[in-house]
């Protein structure tokens, strides 16, 4: 479906479901396309519930990479038929705060081709903005740009800014970003200091949790634990650091860690960035239980207030484990 078929189709389902999906725009693409995306929980008409996390997919950042995309149309679907039928998702909708993304780059996707495989090593039309910039190089980078505000913002693109905001501006505990081109769960530091080309492990100070976290989506989905399916992949388990892999400055998920509360994990989906809309169902039995499973990471980890001897809330508390 293109743009506006989405738009309309998630429109539809604030509609049909008003007390389960809300749909937000964070802002606009170069050429005026809402950057649109779903909001999918319990009780969305209300105000969240504290202490209730918060779990983002975003799909498409490079327009011509399309299978997330077509998952994240399908999961918003998915969930919303399935709540109050199935044990497990209704658990999931109760619990978790879930928005999806079908596209952070519409005008790219608009300009892509059904068909055009292009792997890792060549980009193919669609792949960057309407201002042929690549988004996933045009994040503040932690080695290259200051940590002013006006080192943060300089040369950004509209739909980099759009989700830098969004990404700062909500408490989101977890995050997935779809892409295409070889078949991977590939988590932070996405670059080093040293901006070596390939080969450079470069961990965060999270890196057990970040490969846990990758290793539940690529155990979970039915081939990407092979981490040899796509002409030059060899990842044991199916798994990288990102930095090992190749050096990626300016990149969204780095920008999530640093920057909110966020851990992000990259998922390269398909070998071919555009398979024909056939293959498609394929991808959706291949990705079905590692994204249920990703959900359900969201819960992992200590949670809860902290208060003072009265019940109030503290703030700033720092907690030391």
């Amino acid at each position: 479906p293109d743009h506006d078929e989405v738009e309309q189709e998630f429109s539809s389902y604030e509609t049909t479901y008003p007390n389960l999906a809300k749909l937000h725009s964070i802002g606009e693409s170069v050429l005026k396309r809402n950057i649109n995306v779903l909001q999918v929980t319990k009780d969305v008409d209300k105000e969240r519930e504290l202490g209730k996390p918060m779990f983002k997919w975003v799909a498409n950042m490079h327009g011509n990479e399309v299978v997330g995309r077509e998952l994240v149309i399908n999961m918003a679907k998915y969930l919303l038929t399935n709540y109050g039928q199935d044990e497990r998702v209704t658990r999931l909708l109760n619990t978790t705060d879930i928005w999806l993304m079908p596209s952070l780059n519409p005008d790219g996707f608009a300009a892509a081709r059904e068909g055009e495989c292009t792997g890792m090593s060549s980009g193919g039309v669609g792949r960057e903005n309407a201002n042929h910039v690549d988004l996933n190089r045009n994040f503040p980078d932690q080695f290259r740009d200051g940590q002013d505000q006006e080192s943060l913002l300089k040369g950004r693109e509209p739909e980099t800014l759009a989700a830098m905001t969004w990404i700062v501006s909500n408490p989101f505990v977890l995050s997935a970003n779809l892409h295409g081109g070889s078949v991977v769960a590939s988590y932070p530091f996405d670059d080093s200091r040293k901006h070596k080309e390939y080969g450079y492990y470069s961990a965060a100070p999270d890196d057990a949790m970040f490969k846990h976290l990758a290793t539940i989506y690529a155990s979970n989905h039915l081939t990407m634990h092979r981490g040899n399916l796509c002409p030059g992949d060899n990842f044991p388990g199916g798994v990288t650091n990102g930095a090992h892999w190749y050096d990626v400055p300016g990149g969204m998920e780095d920008y999530n860690y640093l920057h909110s509360n966020c851990f992000e994990v990259t998922f390269e989906l398909s070998c071919c960035k555009y398979p024909k809309r056939e293959e498609l169902a394929t991808e959706w039995d291949n990705n079905k239980e590692s994204m249920l499973r990703y959900m359900e990471a969201t819960h992992f980890g200590v949670h809860g207030l902290v208060k003072d001897q009265s019940g109030q809330p503290l703030a700033d508390a720092v907690i030391s484990v």
